[in-house]
């Protein structure tokens, strides 16, 4: 007796005409084309001031004001070489004053607000709620309600016109902001970290420098990036405390070249401002992948 093989038949169902791989429909392709060209036109409105700015530092004067278009016919690059010493002193001095503050704020906000939100996110001690809910008002209250007693008290120690009432109060963590941004960085920072380094004997000092503040990494260049602009651009306090011109900072020099009494230099001043926004482009260019970060991964607990 034969057995005859057992054979499988597949049904394939018909192909349908114009049957292929799946396409996107032609109306999700219109949607993504209109947003992206508003994103274009947004951002080159963004830029539209800096570029007018950057073409304006290479008019003469008089054609500054009367051509708001981007194309350049002629190039003065005399207001360069004319800005930097038009005010008697080279402007890269001022360039070194600001300097200065700047890093001095940083290891300030870097030292004592480090330190402030490692006691209201780890410690318990009386008063901490109210105490932290005090330091959130401050964030409220102008700088104007400040400098007036500021400068008296710098006054009454003879320390006007001079950095240290600039630089000195980043010491006593004054900024609230960078205080609260990490209190709420070390809040996501687990616990048992802590625990276990109290097991091996392990203090307050050594917890906070050998263990979690290798960990705020990002939160501590979110502060530093963001000391570096604020301080920086800083015009009203800047003016209040510094009176020498050998002492004066970028945004006060610049505007020096504006004076209402004679002729302004408004090429000298673009062509300075230029300088000035180099160091802005290239801190936050370098720190933008740690600025994200800080700031993604501080959340609300």
């Amino acid at each position: 007796m034969t057995t005859e093989p057992t054979t499988t038949r597949t049904l394939v169902a018909p192909k349908k005409r114009g049957a292929g791989p799946y396409r996107q429909p032609s109306r999700s392709r219109w949607g993504t084309a209109a947003r992206q060209s508003v994103m274009i036109v947004m951002v080159i409105v963004s830029l539209y001031p800096v570029l007018w700015m950057v073409v304006s530092s290479l008019r003469p004067d008089g054609a500054i004001f009367s051509n708001p278009s981007l194309l350049l016919t002629t190039f003065e690059w005399e207001n360069y070489a004319y800005g930097w010493t038009a005010l008697g002193t080279p402007f890269g001095q001022y360039l070194l004053n600001s300097g200065v503050i700047v890093l001095g704020s940083i290891i300030g906000n870097l030292f004592s607000c480090s330190l402030a939100a490692y006691a209201f996110a780890r410690l318990r001690f009386r008063f901490q709620r109210p105490a932290f809910a005090y330091m959130l008002i401050t964030l409220m209250l102008p700088i104007h309600v400040v400098i007036v007693p500021q400068y008296i008290l710098w006054a009454q120690l003879g320390l006007n016109d001079s950095f240290l009432p600039l630089i000195v109060p980043k010491f006593l963590a004054t900024d609230a902001f960078f205080v609260f941004l990490m209190v709420q960085f070390i809040r996501g920072l687990p616990k048992e970290l802590d625990e276990a380094a109290r097991i091996d004997g392990a203090g307050h000092g050594r917890i906070f420098f050998q263990i979690l503040l290798p960990l705020m990494m990002p939160a501590l260049a979110t502060t530093t990036i963001f000391t570096f602009i604020w301080v920086w651009n800083d015009f009203f306090s800047q003016l209040i405390f510094l009176t020498t011109p050998d002492n004066y900072t970028v945004p006060i020099a610049l505007r020096s070249f504006i004076d209402a009494q004679s002729s302004s230099s408004f090429g000298a001043m673009f062509a300075m401002s230029v300088v000035s926004i180099i160091p802005l482009v290239l801190i936050f260019a370098f720190g933008q992948k740690f600025l994200i970060k800080g700031i993604a991964t501080t959340g609300l607990k």
